[in-house]
């Protein structure tokens, strides 16, 4: 964090140390219109953060700090085009991939619109072709989709394709990701062949695990289609044509992205291939331009309604002024059961860094662990500890107004929950409260004062919630654009790079001179030289193979 940006913070501090009696229930008695005056719109999603722990000092200093970090200024520098990516020298443009206009966007002195939107042309050809059945396998139309990758590859696709169940009218899409063999051999189980058609997902046509999974792919699908039928049934979303073309699949089957596009930023190009396969071009142009009104919005809001602003802020408020490790996203939303994993890539591996763009160790914390479940299973697992536990964990919540699939009086009770939640979390239940609902329902004295202390509740516990009319593709398009640019805000802030991700590298590294030693490769297996649990593990791994 540069040093204007540290000082911002620092007032923020002493606002926050000027309040430690503070709380959301008497900040709600102190401003009878705080859901207004804390709640901000972007498209279709309404956010209401009010039920966070700041009052109006609090936020203005944060906004104070946004401009002490050159928010502007950083901003402008990631839709221009300018290498903010420092440490692989590229530009992040993923945001022009989801631009249906036709703006100039440049990027190294060239216009990349053009050819963002040959490659949507090419993939949407491809789509309906699929879809109608003009582009077949050997057995007829496919009838299913195998989506090979991992990370941004398959996280994105999986999450987005799920969300969008209710929209699915086209092939049956599945995905592989786990170089486990359990993950596509459970997959390539109910398959046919004859009708399946595989898109490998690897940019370089390296990457191990896609690549493990795409050959063993191959051999199942060779076995029983045959050598020649390859070209047919498999696709390859990856610029290394001529590795795609000595794995056997055509040219024109093959659709690039760029080095200005991140892994986890890009389901909004080729990559999203399986879920414009799924849905549809027309529904998958809709994801997009959802993406696209929340890019408007990021650049064009005041601060105190802009939301990916705001979403930033408070969480900067949390875990650097709160000291707060953990934030949960909770969707309301049965189809967004994969949103808290894509977001676990989108937050964690962009902002999970300790060295400055200056090259510094940080000063103070970074990105927070994210994670969570859908509600209202949650609910009987782990809101137990978000209730009453030491820890205290801001959480998200997304509510749909109408369900998708209205069974009965089911989207209610979803709803209700919700709603109870996030009251219950901010306001707590007192000792009081909870020793007159005892004495009512007529239980003995002594029994009253063993329980009170544990059915007490002491709230006070942060959440925001984005509430929306129904999770449609425009929708999920903006709910995705709105956690991205949070992500980048945060980063600015902290002065970190959001868009490199070593921290993956060495793992990779070492499980290749590993790999022989792990197979047993003759005059490979001697593990002289390594960490003692290493081969340790590695002798142990051996002898339990050999019995």
């Amino acid at each position: 964090m540069k040093q204007d940006a540290q000082d911002a913070l620092q007032q923020v501090k002493h606002l926050h140390a000027a309040t430690t009696d503070q709380t959301i229930a008497g900040l709600f008695e102190q401003d009878p219109n705080r859901f207004e005056n804390f709640s901000a719109r972007c498209g279709e999603i309404h956010f209401d953060y009010s039920k966070n722990n700041l009052n109006v000092d609090q936020l203005n200093g944060l906004f104070a700090l946004a401009d002490a970090a050159d928010l502007p200024g950083r901003r402008a520098a990631l839709f221009s085009g300018e290498h903010i990516n420092v440490t692989e020298d590229r530009a992040v443009q993923h945001t022009a991939l989801r631009d249906l206009t036709s703006t100039t966007i440049m990027v190294d002195g060239e216009n990349v619109q053009p050819e963002i939107t040959a490659v949507r042309e090419r993939m949407t050809a491809f789509s309906k072709g699929v879809r109608d059945g003009s582009i077949a396998g050997q057995g007829g139309p496919f009838t299913d989709i195998v989506n090979i990758g991992i990370g941004g590859s398959d996280l994105g696709p999986v999450m987005v394709a799920a969300a969008l169940t209710p929209y699915q009218n086209g092939p049956n899409v599945h995905f592989v990701s786990n170089v486990d063999g359990a993950d596509i051999a459970d997959v390539l189980s109910s398959l046919n062949a004859d009708t399946t058609l595989f898109i490998v997902a690897s940019k370089t046509f390296t990457t191990q695990e896609t690549m493990t999974n795409a050959q063993t792919a191959r051999e199942w699908f060779v076995e029983r289609c045959g050598e020649t039928a390859v070209e047919a049934h498999f696709a390859a979303l990856s610029t290394a044509l001529d590795k795609t073309k000595a794995f056997g699949i055509r040219d024109d089957r093959a659709f690039g992205f760029w080095d200005w596009v991140g892994g986890r930023y890009s389901v909004w190009s080729a990559i999203g291939l399986s879920v414009m396969l799924a849905v549809g071009p027309e529904a998958f142009v809709e994801f997009l331009g959802g993406a696209h009104a929340v890019d408007q919005h990021f650049q064009t809001a005041k601060a105190s309604e802009n939301v990916p602003l705001l979403m930033a802020l408070i969480g900067i408020y949390h875990r650097n002024i709160c000291g707060y490790d953990t934030h949960a996203v909770l969707p309301y939303d049965q189809h967004l059961h994969r949103f808290a994993a894509y977001l676990q890539q989108l937050d964690m591996e962009s902002n999970g860094k300790r060295i400055t763009l200056d090259g510094d160790d940080v000063v103070g914390q970074t990105g927070p662990v994210v994670w969570g479940e859908p509600g209202t299973n949650g609910q009987h697992a782990f809101y137990q500890l978000i209730h009453q536990g030491t820890s205290i964990i801001p959480a998200d919540f997304l509510v749909a107004a109408n369900a998708n699939d209205p069974i009965g009086d089911h989207h209610q009770k979803l709803v209700a929950n919700a709603f109870a939640q996030t009251e219950a979390l901010a306001l707590g239940k007192s000792r009081r409260q909870v020793e007159q609902q005892l004495k009512k329902a007529g239980i003995a004295t002594d029994k009253i004062e063993a329980l009170v202390p544990h059915k007490a509740f002491p709230g006070n516990r942060p959440t925001s919630t984005f509430l929306y009319p129904k999770l449609t593709p425009h929708v999920l398009g903006q709910l995705i654009a709105l956690y991205e640019h949070k992500v980048f805000v945060q980063g600015v802030i902290w002065n970190i790079n959001s868009y490199d991700q070593w921290g993956v590298e060495l793992g990779k590294e070492l499980a290749g001179e590993l790999l022989p030693m792990v197979k047993g490769v003759k005059g490979e297996v001697d593990a002289e030289g390594r960490n003692g649990s290493t081969s340790g593990l590695l002798a142990a791994f051996h002898a339990m193979r050999q019995g």
